[in-house]
């Protein structure tokens, strides 16, 4: 088993013990299983999932880094969402929208923009993550 907490600035969003966690990072998407070889690095906006005997849990996760210490994985990140919490498809896209909109018009303002493509970059990981979580869910047994 491995220690799992998914931490953000406003609150620990998961903190237990999972059999494994798969998440997304600058080297790709990566898997961790107990006894995991030390390592930090980067997670890029996408999709969390933790597995445990009794089912798995769909986070969608934004820019942050992870620590993995053998016995444990913690992930810090701006913003972590269940999804089995988020709004649905149609919501997302129209905030994916309004976060592109914004990115248009933000163009000459550096701080604006990068304020603007934070949002889309967390918009697109509820987006894959609800996404992800509707072809679970689809998927025969």
């Amino acid at each position: 088993m491995l220690h799992l907490e998914i931490i953000t600035p406003d609150s620990t969003v998961f903190d237990g013990q999972v059999d494994s966690v798969t998440l997304p990072t600058g080297d790709g998407e990566i898997t961790v299983l107990p006894k995991h070889i030390p390592l930090v690095t980067t997670v890029l906006p996408g999709s969390l999932i933790a597995r445990q005997q009794s089912g798995e849990h769909l986070f969608a996760v934004s820019r942050g880094t992870i620590e993995i210490d053998g016995a444990g994985v913690r992930v810090l990140v701006r913003t972590a969402d269940a999804a089995d919490a988020l709004a649905d498809e149609d919501a997302i896209l129209k905030a994916k929208e309004n976060a592109e909109k914004l990115m248009q018009e933000k163009r000459t303002d550096a701080e604006a923009f990068a304020e603007a493509t934070a949002v889309l970059d967390r918009e697109l990981a509820r987006l894959k993550s609800i996404r992800r979580r509707s072809s679970i869910r689809r998927a025969p047994t």
